[in-house]
């Protein structure tokens, strides 16, 4: 466990990041297979409209180096050739 002041805060804050991170991971998991379940009922404009909120997902955690810039880009191009 932490002994110093400033190791409290530094684990305080770490915890506070891994839920956030955790979070958002989840987020861009669910948002994923909604889009699939979107595709499989074969309703294009829909999973199109998804699409956008899962790229916006993305690029918010690639922004915030929740995941690196290619996993990022594979990501999208993935979910895009499903699509299409």
């Amino acid at each position: 466990m932490a002994i110093t002041k400033s190791a409290k805060k530094a684990l305080k804050k770490n915890l506070r990041n891994q839920e956030r991170n955790r979070l958002m991971k989840n987020k861009i998991k669910k948002q994923k297979k909604e889009i699939l379940k979107t595709i499989q009922s074969s309703n294009p404009e829909e999973a199109r409209k998804q699409l956008d909120q899962y790229y916006k997902l993305i690029d918010k955690a690639v922004k915030n180096n929740l995941i690196k810039k290619n996993t990022g880009s594979r990501l999208k191009s993935q979910m895009a050739k499903k699509l299409n």
